[in-house]
């Protein structure tokens, strides 16, 4: 389905309520069913949760948003140039906060002719395009609501286009899935497209900690809000004061896991799966990866995807690091 408004943009609709649901219902039933208990980190983004980490994304301990921000208000004309782009495609594009010093850059090329944002969310990508088109009247937003798992083929060819994927959240995925995310993205890449990727960087784990465990508890509130919204939209009876917010660093692994855990033995009834889950005293429910990564590592998982690393950019700090990779 394509969704042309009469304001000039345009929106191809790949995901719907029904697939969005049903994925859901399975991811809950599947995760709840395991041992340990999981459920994958994007279901933590309802509206409520979008808002919650938009806040996230200011509270003093957490700066992976301000490095990457500094990185690209420093670096965005010369990764435009070098990226020698016509068109911006960014992959879970959200707001597209920091989309604008990106497209200015490009802009100042010369040669900036389209954006393509790629959002899981249609309400979400509609405002963001209507927004773009109307900030960048010049050039074509062609927006696409699909699952960066599943419909990296269905992004628009043509030209010469820079993949723009920022916010650190290629650590959302284990090893596996995210070396399969890469080969399937250069898979939709042509030769000279060019892979913009935002990485956390390995460092201080008090400060990693800090991070996903802020004095305000906005995170904690982040975190307990998924089972808020397995209350309200699958009639679960969740107790959300008996369930603590856990923020883990696994040294072997070297990421942050974010985990609820059950004060007390308890038992949850979830009424549209027919299921019922139990949580004994202080098991814990896995809710978030947060992979963080070393240079050379990065580079590596690149290069075996197929993609050459053509530019390498960190913050004054280094806890933050931003890659150029090419396809060849």
């Amino acid at each position: 389905m394509t969704i042309t408004p009469s304001i000039e943009f345009r929106v191809d609709v790949h995901v719907g309520d029904g697939d969005d649901r049903a994925e859901f219902f399975a991811d809950v039933r599947n995760g709840l069913g395991a041992r340990p208990k999981w459920l994958p980190p994007k279901w933590l983004y309802d509206r409520a949760g979008c808002a919650l980490f938009d806040r996230i994304t200011k509270v003093t301990e957490y700066y992976p948003t301000r490095c990457e921000r500094a990185i690209l208000a420093a670096h965005a004309p010369g990764i435009a140039r070098r990226s020698g782009a016509d068109t911006l495609v960014e992959l879970g594009s959200g707001n597209s906060d920091k989309t604008r010093l990106l497209l200015d850059a490009l802009a100042g090329t010369g040669r900036l002719r389209r954006y393509v944002p790629f959002e899981i969310s249609l309400p979400v990508l509609t405002a963001s395009a209507m927004r773009m088109a109307g900030a960048y009247p010049g050039i074509e937003v062609h927006g696409v609501a699909g699952d960066f798992e599943r419909h990296l083929g269905e992004l628009p060819g043509g030209g010469r286009r820079l993949v723009a994927f920022l916010g650190g959240t290629i650590g959302n995925l284990l090893p596996g899935p995210r070396a399969e995310f890469l080969a399937s993205l250069a898979a939709s890449m042509s030769p000279g497209d060019t892979l913009l990727l935002g990485t956390d960087l390995v460092k201080d784990p008090g400060r990693l900690r800090a991070a996903y465990d802020d004095a305000a508890g906005v995170t904690a509130e982040f975190n307990r809000n998924l089972l808020r919204r397995l209350n309200r939209e699958l009639g679960a009876d969740f107790d959300l004061d008996g369930f603590a917010h856990v923020a883990h660093w696994d040294d072997e692994r070297e990421w942050m896991e974010m985990r609820l855990r059950a004060r007390d033995a308890q038992t949850v009834h979830i009424t549209a799966l027919d299921m019922t889950a139990h949580f004994a005293a202080h098991e814990e429910l896995r809710t978030e990866i947060s992979a963080k990564f070393r240079p050379d590592g990065v580079v590596a998982e690149l290069a075996a995807a197929g993609l050459e690393t053509i530019g390498w950019w960190t913050d004054s700090d280094a806890d933050y690091g931003m890659s150029m990779s090419v396809l060849r």
